[in-house]
């Protein structure tokens, strides 16, 4: 399993309200429903633990991949375009790669 941290803010004028909704009708539904998909969920930043500063990123996407073969079928068909495409006029994002130690 590959799992992806996508670390984001949201663009200048973009609202909160606006982007959470579009994650919760949009992005979550149709992320959780590709075959290559273990889990997606999305987390709203807080705050740093005992920083009185805020977070560096406003969203955290956790995005558990099974096949990530099967994952680059998937995101290319036209659906997942057009959600990426809608995802990427309302944040600017830094996808990270991971797998576990053990």
């Amino acid at each position: 399993m590959t799992r992806i941290i996508v670390l984001f803010n949201l663009k200048p004028g973009v609202d909160a309200a606006t982007y959470e909704a579009w994650a919760k009708r949009v992005d979550l539904p149709i992320v959780n429903q590709l075959g290559s998909i273990r889990s997606f969920e999305v987390f709203k930043s807080t705050s740093l633990l005992g920083k009185a500063e805020p977070p560096p990123y406003q969203y955290i996407e956790i995005i558990d991949v099974d096949d990530m073969a099967a994952f680059g079928v998937d995101v290319a068909t036209a659906t997942m375009k057009r959600v990426a495409a809608e995802f990427a006029e309302l944040a600017d994002a830094t996808f990270i790669m991971t797998q576990p130690l053990v």
